[in-house]
């Protein structure tokens, strides 16, 4: 199964606390709660590029499974993560001792 294709944000889990261990403030969680983030991912075998736009904030983060990579938060930090595949639809980042789930089911990320 390939990821690559435009998504549109249906739902998250864990969202405020997930924003809060990433160190955004509250009025900026409590505006980004109700926006439908789109995200466009481009998979290459093992390489991917994925560009998130929420609001008018872009984000642009590369990476290979398993090998360790740089990537941009929404508070603009710059952190290493490594990103590992489980199965062939779920992607697994470890970054700032947090753990965040991206899960592709048919056309729905």
């Amino acid at each position: 199964m390939s990821f690559t294709g435009k998504y549109e944000l249906q739902s998250q889990e864990n969202f405020e606390t997930f924003m809060k261990a990433l160190g955004l403030p509250d009025d900026q969680i409590q505006k980004g709660k109700d926006i439908k983030s789109i995200s466009e991912i481009v998979q290459d075998g093992k390489k991917f590029k994925v560009t998130v736009t929420t609001g008018s904030k872009v984000l642009h983060n590369e990476f290979t499974i398993g090998e360790e990579c740089e990537m941009e938060m929404l508070t603009g930090e710059k952190v290493k993560a490594v990103v590992h595949m489980e199965g062939d639809n779920k992607l697994i980042a470890n970054l700032k001792g947090l753990k965040s789930v991206t899960e592709l089911h048919g056309d729905t990320i």
